[in-house]
């Protein structure tokens, strides 16, 4: 009935332990996390500081280095807004 057995006590510990190994995991996959995002941060601060000494073609204000494109309205491609050259045709408006 409501009484103490061996059944019921190996199963609260199995159940304990399980709960016990579970946070210890969860434990683990965060520090985990934690230390690849620093390390990705770490990677990016340094990747976007040489980017910004190398690139001249990025744009100013953008800290992504993303350029805005403008379609040439010769070909139809999607050229650099700054900087883009001439596609080749007769009507093509960029110098180049």
């Amino acid at each position: 009935m409501l009484g103490f057995n061996i059944q019921k006590l190996l199963f609260t510990v199995v159940v304990v332990m399980a709960v016990w190994y579970g946070f210890k995991w969860l434990g683990q996959m965060k520090i985990k996390r934690d230390r690849g995002r620093s390390r990705l941060r770490r990677e990016a601060k340094r990747g976007s500081a040489h980017a910004r000494k190398e690139s001249s073609s990025r744009s100013e204000g953008d800290p992504d280095g993303a350029e805005d494109m403008v379609e040439c309205s010769a070909c139809g491609a999607f050229v650099a807004a700054r900087g883009a050259t001439s596609c080749g045709r007769g009507n093509c408006p960029y110098p180049g």
